[in-house]
C-alpha cells in the first residue's frame, strides 16, 4: 500500500502539468500587436505612403494620428492597419456644439475614408479639467458617439486625460 501512495503522489505533479499542458493547447494563443504614434510635426518627414509601407514591412498593425490627415488617411486606405483618430483639442468646441457639427466632422474624417480601419475614436488628447476644452469634452465625447452610432460604424470613442487630472493637489 505504502508503494501505491509514494507512485499517486509521484504522478499527481506530472499529471498536473500535462493536464495544464493539454489545456492550453486549447487557448487561443495570439502575440501582442504593435502601435506606432503618427506625428505629423517635424521637417522634413516622409510621405503617408513611405510610412505605411514601413508600418507594413516592420508588421506595425496600429496607427494613432492626432488629428486627421486626408494624405495619411487616404495612404491607409485598404491598409490593414488600425487606427486610432484623435478629434483635436481644436475642434472640441465645434463637435461639441450640435450634433449636426459632430455628425459632419464624423463624416468628413471618418466616413468619407472607405478602407481606413478605424478601431477607436479618441476626443481630444490629455484635456485638463480646468482647460475650456475641459468643460465641454464631455459633450463634445456624447456628440461624436452619436455621430458614429448614427452613421452605423460601430467604432468606439474614448478620450485620453491628463494624468494631473487623476491626482489630489
Amino acid at each position: 500500500m505504502k508503494m501505491s501512495e509514494s507512485r499517486i503522489l509521484y504522478l499527481s505533479p506530472m499529471l498536473l502539468i500535462l493536464l495544464s499542458l493539454l489545456m492550453a493547447s486549447f487557448l487561443d494563443t495570439t502575440a501582442a500587436q504593435i502601435g506606432v504614434c503618427y506625428g505629423m510635426l517635424g521637417d522634413p518627414r516622409p510621405s503617408p505612403s513611405d510610412v505605411v509601407a514601413l508600418y507594413k514591412q516592420r508588421n506595425i498593425q496600429r496607427m494613432r494620428l492626432y488629428a486627421p490627415d486626408a494624405e495619411a488617411l487616404n495612404a491607409l486606405r485598404n491598409s490593414d492597419i488600425e487606427l486610432i483618430l484623435d478629434v483635436p483639442k481644436t475642434d472640441l468646441e465645434r463637435v461639441a456644439s450640435s450634433q449636426a457639427e459632430a455628425d459632419a466632422w464624423v463624416q468628413n474624417n471618418v466616413k468619407n475614408y472607405d478602407g481606413v480601419r478605424f478601431r477607436y475614436i479618441t476626443v481630444g488628447n490629455e484635456v485638463k479639467p480646468s482647460e475650456p476644452a475641459g468643460s465641454i469634452l464631455f459633450q463634445a465625447m456624447q456628440n461624436i458617439d452619436s455621430a458614429v452610432s448614427g452613421a452605423g460604424l460601430g467604432i468606439k470613442v474614448s478620450t485620453a486625460i491628463d494624468m494631473g487630472a487623476t491626482t489630489d493637489t
